[in-house]
């Protein structure tokens, strides 16, 4: 039987893989890599989880309905009960936040 320590880190890393399913349709990269995920509180015991992220501009269009994308991607993973996506401006997203792996598939520096 798993510790709730073990429980929580399984579920985060199903919750990050489930985030890398999530796509700027403008950049065309996942939002986890694309460093708008600013942080992914788990509660493995309840299954909630908290997202907490940004978009690349206030202005993008799809900021009302990014929100419900990835809370859905989230609700898919086994062991989820709750989710809660919160939408910040601050601290605004800059390409600096991109993954390594992000960079190199965007054909950006490093």
């Amino acid at each position: 039987m798993l510790n709730n320590a073990e429980q929580k880190g399984s579920l985060k890393e199903r919750v990050i893989g489930a985030l890398r399913t999530v796509y700027d349709p403008e950049i065309l990269e996942n939002i986890y890599d694309l460093g708008l995920v600013y942080g992914v509180d788990v509660d493995a015991c309840e299954g909630k989880i908290h997202i907490c992220m940004t978009l690349t501009t206030p202005g993008c269009p799809l900021a009302y309905v990014f929100p419900s994308m990835v809370e859905g991607a989230v609700r898919q993973v086994e062991g989820v009960k709750d989710v809660k996506v919160e939408l910040v401006w601050d601290p605004p997203w800059s390409p600096d936040r991109m993954s390594e792996a992000a960079r190199l598939r965007l054909s950006l520096p490093p």
